[in-house]
Parts: structure tokens; sequence; C-alpha cells
């Protein structure tokens, strides 16, 4: 009977917060274990903690260790051994009003004389990261090779130590950077690869003749340089393709493929190249072999199938390729695929207790025709004991991006599984702009964002809510980032199709949107131009025609909108014009403001107050 009530139990808010969270630092130097780390969050300590494992490559026990320097291969070093690599921030313009007048040193103020003042969640203060190496010992004095120049590596505001490698014969650095500075910077996406000769110390660009990001380079087991790009400069959502340099040519192996690569590995004996990319909903691993200059024709293939995600490829083992692999109802876990037998081996299960004790949703594939004679694939996840006989309060998922795949990843806040778990069926379309679906697919949003997808919106939901177990009188559209626009947006257009709505970062005024956030090339992009370029007529569309504040006339529907205070992607402002607007319209609406979250959430009692604030207002509102 205990068990049979313990089996019972669905995904909570509290529990979704207690589960661990998977990364890799790689295979141990033996190549007989994956070194992992666990993060739990603590919502009573507001903070996350982390425990370092290691577990045999083939399954078995794992085992806690207190340090993991010695145990992984550390790209930093040298391969000779001799240097290591590491990267700080420098301070380089005088930004501050105390760096400009001294004797003023309690003065706050900020001067700045160029576009670039602030990314993502942080105002720019004249640092900039930069690359060092040093001696492999103990106090060695590091040198700094981009010495003075206003340019970041690691790139901001996520870059890491994959922006910068040691070539096989330890003579230089490759390093990627966007050498733009101010305005410049925010209108190009014309990241290169740049290689720092030690001997010299002088630096070139190796990748000068692109325009487009050139991102993650590694060298092939053979020496030969390789590295992700994208060709159109401004264009952050172009096709990702796998670039090799050899015998001085650059050889795209993807260019043929219809898809995006998201990362890559090269096989152990340099022969092949593995990767991941979206398709049909979901993540996969492909190869693509190399050929070098020879005339055997290059070939992509998808290696693994299923309904789930594999995020990441890890690293080689024999025959076995070690992943991480989620899905909407599991976290990420680690796991070992054979490439041979095509078999899979789940190596760590930090939540399956957690798992086993719950009653999960199901999730499945529904293929919708859309106004265009498109077929559309949408994700319907159903509530755990799902009983076809009932009616069920139903919510239209509004992805961001606005050009980003919708797969079986597992998120910490908009998580399908939870909002299931809570009694709502989730209607999840790949709408335009999706990766997975072909480039041309993907590439329909820019420049119709109220156009195309908003009616692959309403074909989902109209579609799904044909379904005898679909409440139409309570019906939900919900959202983030490009998400929220959506929303926005559909609150002017349903046409009285849905009870409630939520917007969070969402996009609501294009013209103080395109004022204010901090990446201009992507609004340059997705709309054409600036909206004052009066002989644009593209932008001039845009602008007039999907401009979610030319439609709050139509408003009639309760809205709950959320933002984050350190938000510079999607500023402040937005959501302060839509609940402003709201509010003077009279219509039932709330703000939930976090004044020191960016466009996510990632305080552990923060997320707890967005998760608690999200379903009270369903309740609520549907």
């Amino acid at each position: 009977m205990s068990i049979a009530a313990s089996a019972q139990q669905v995904l909570s808010p509290e529990l979704l917060w207690k589960l661990g969270r998977v990364s890799v630092l790689g295979i141990s130097k033996d190549g007989k274990s994956v070194v992992y780390k666990v993060v739990i969050p603590s919502v009573e300590e507001n903070k996350s903690n982390s425990k370092f494992y290691t577990i045999p490559v083939n399954g078995g026990n794992a085992t806690e260790v207190n340090d993991t320097k010695d145990l992984v291969y550390n790209k930093n070093v040298s391969p000779d051994g001799k240097y290591i690599l590491s990267s700080q921030e420098v301070k380089i313009n005088k930004v501050l009003g105390k760096d400009i007048y001294p004797n003023l040193d309690k003065s706050n103020a900020q001067v700045y004389n160029s576009l670039d003042y602030r990314h993502w969640d942080t105002y720019n203060d004249g640092s900039h990261n930069h690359v060092f190496y040093a001696e492999n010992k103990e106090s060695a004095t590091l040198i700094d090779i981009m010495p003075n120049e206003p340019y970041d590596s690691p790139q901001k505001p996520h870059g890491g130590d994959e922006d910068f490698i040691w070539s096989p014969d330890s003579k230089s650095i490759i390093y990627v950077s966007k050498k733009k500075f101010g305005t410049e910077y925010a209108i190009s996406t014309n990241t290169d690869l740049y290689e720092y000769n030690l001997e010299t110390k002088t630096t070139r660009n190796l990748t000068e003749a692109n325009k487009g990001y050139d991102t993650n380079p590694t060298f092939s087991p053979t020496g030969n340089l390789t590295w992700l790009q994208m060709k159109r400069d401004g264009y952050e959502a172009d096709k990702n393709d796998i670039i090799v340099r050899f015998k001085g040519v650059d050889l795209n192996l993807t260019a043929n493929w219809d898809g995006s690569v998201d990362n890559y590995s090269w096989s152990a004996d340099g022969k092949k190249v593995y990767f991941v990319a979206a398709v049909d909903g979901t993540k996969q691993l492909f190869e693509v072999n190399f050929p070098g200059l020879t005339k055997i024709a290059l070939m992509v293939t998808q290696v693994t199938n299923g309904d789930f995600d594999v995020s990441d490829i890890v690293a080689f083992s024999g025959d076995n390729v070690i992943v991480t692999r989620t899905d909407m109802n599991h976290a990420a876990e680690v796991f070992s695929y054979n490439l041979k037998k095509k078999t899979w081996l789940q190596l760590t299960k930090i939540n399956d207790e957690t798992y086993s004790k719950l009653v999960l949703p199901k999730y499945e594939r529904r293929y919708v025709t859309t106004t265009d004679g498109k077929k559309m694939l949408v994700w319907v996840i159903l509530p755990p004991n799902f009983d076809k006989n009932k009616k069920y309060p139903t919510l239209l998922y509004c992805q961001g991006g606005p050009q980003s795949p919708l797969t079986q990843s597992y998120s910490f806040r908009w998580n399908f599984s939870l909002m299931a778990s809570q009694g709502y069926v989730v209607v999840a379309p790949n709408r335009r702009g999706m990766y997975g679906h072909g480039q041309e697919w993907n590439e329909q949003i820019s420049k119709d964002w109220g156009g195309q997808v908003m009616d692959d919106y309403l074909s989902a939901i109209d579609d799904v809510a044909k379904e005898s177990y679909v409440d139409k009188s309570r019906l939900g559209a919900v959202g983030a980032s490009y998400g929220g626009y959506s929303v926005f947006y559909l609150a002017g257009i349903h046409n009285n199709r849905f009870k409630t709505f939520i917007s969070h970062c969402g996009v609501f005024n294009l013209e103080s949107m395109y004022g204010t956030t901090e990446e201009v090339f992507f609004n340059n992009w997705d709309h054409g131009g600036a909206y004052w370029e009066k002989d644009n007529a593209v932008a001039q569309k845009t602008y007039a025609k999907f401009n979610p504040i030319n439609m709050v006339d139509k408003w009639n529907t309760p809205i709950l909108i959320i933002q984050g205070g350190k938000d510079y992607r999607v500023p402040i402002g937005q959501g302060q014009e839509a609940f402003q607007a709201a509010q003077l319209r009279g219509i039932k609406s709330r703000f939930l403001l976090f004044p020191d979250e960016n466009h996510w959430v990632l305080k552990p009692q923060n997320a707890q107050v967005w998760q608690s604030e999200f379903y009270k207002w369903l309740k609520e509102t549907l």
C-alpha cells in the first residue's frame, strides 16, 4: 500500500529544485572513469552546492572525490607541459567617474562614448577578458597575449575556456575574439580565430575572410584546425557549420547538410567528426566523414534516434561515446552509447530514486497542417494519470529565441513535466524559427515576427483543442523572451481563444526595445533595420505591423507580466510598459519583478517565487 501511494506522487516546484544537476568534467587520465559534478540547489540557503564523483566508463558504482585537479586532462596545459593558459579581466578603459576624476573617489558616475555600455546583466566598467599564459608552475609570471586591447576573450557574456586552445606543437595559442569596440561591437557578430605566436609575440587573424561567427576551435588528432562557423554578419541564428583547415584549404564538412551544428568532437582516429544537432523536435548524435582533399563524398549520418536529447559529447572510450542525455521528464544524466552495437548504457542515476516515486506525464508527437500547407511537429504533454474522458485546462507554450529548437530538453523553469503534473495539458509547437526542420523553416521567422509564426501557434492550439479532453473554455498562452513577445502579440489577435496569458521578459514595444537592448545586431537582422529608416520598407512594415503596442486596444484578457531588473537583452521597460498598458485598460494584471535577476531566474528562492506565482495566477484565471 505504501509503495503504491508513494508511486502516485507528482512533480512539484519544490521537488524540481531538489533534483541534482549533472555536468561532466571529462574522462580520467587513465581512461577508466567519467569525472562529473552534481549541483544541488538549496532553497533554504539560497545557493547551490556541488559534489564531484567518478564512475567507471563501463558502468558501476559512483565514488565521491574531493579534488579533481589531477584526475582529468587539463586542456589549458600546453602539449609539451611547459605552459598553462588562464583568463582574467583587465582594466583597459576609463569609464567610472572615480577613474576619470581621481579626486572624486566616491562618485559612482559612468561615462560612455559609444554602445556596448552594458551587456546581458552587467554594465561595462572598462574591463575586458584577456587570455594569459605562464610557465606551468606555482607563482609564474602571467603574460597577457592581448595587451592594452579593448576586446574580449573569452567572449562576453557566456564565453569560457572553450574560447582558447594550444596548438599541437605548443608554439602558439588560438583564441576567439570579436575585435570590435563600442557601437561597432554592438552591431556585429564577426568573431574571428586569432593565433598568438609565443616566440615572436605577434598575432594574426586566421578567419579574416569570414564575416560571421567563428567559434569553438579545436585540433583534430592529426593536427588540423577545426571550428564552427556562421557566414553572415549580424545573424546570430545562421547555419552553424563544421570547418576544417586541411593543407591550407578550409573544408566545410556540413555545407550540403540542411541543419545547424550545436557542438562537435573528433573521433580518436581523425577519420570522422561527431556532432550534436536538432532534428524533428529532438537533439541527436550525427557523424560526418573526413575525406581530406580526396574525391570521396562527404556524408552526414544520423547516429542516434529516439524521443530524447543528446546534449553534449563528453569523450570517446573504445567503441563508446560518452554523452549527456535528457528528455521532457528527466534531467540530464550521463550515458554511454556503443557505436557498433547501437546500445545505450545509463552511467549516472542521480535522480532515479526521486523519479521512481513519481507518476510522470506522457508526451506525444502530433503533426499539424499549417495555414500554408506545411506539416508542423507539435509536442503534446499530458498530465499524470491522464484520463481521456476528463476535460483539462490547456496551455499553449510559446518558445523563446526566436530561433531556437524546441526539443526533449529539461528546463528548471519552463518545465513541461511540472506544468503537466499540475493538471495542465501542454501544447508546444515547433513553429517557424525552430532548428531541426531545415534552414528555410528556421529562417522564416526573421522579419516576420507577427506573421506566419502566429498562424502556426493558432493552428497548433486549434488542432489540439478539437480533442474531447481539452476544455476549450480554459485555454492559456505562456512564454518568455520571444515567447513573451508572442503572448503580447496573441493578446491582440486571439479572438477570445485564451482565458489567460503569462509573459516573462517579453518584447512589448519594438521601438523602445531597439533603443535599449544591448545586442543591436539582433534587431537589425530580425526587424530589417532601425524604426527611423523611413525609406526601409521591410523595417517600416515590421515596426508598424508586428509591434504589440499597436494592438493594446484589443486586449481583453488577464495577463501576468514577469520581468528581471538586470535583463539588458529585453530591458525592464518592456515589462513596465506592458503592465502599465494593461492596468490603464482596466485589465486584470499582475507585475512580478525580480530586481536582481537577468533574462533568467537563477537564485533558488526567486525560482520558487516564480513557480508559486506562475501556478497561482493560473489557478486564479484559468
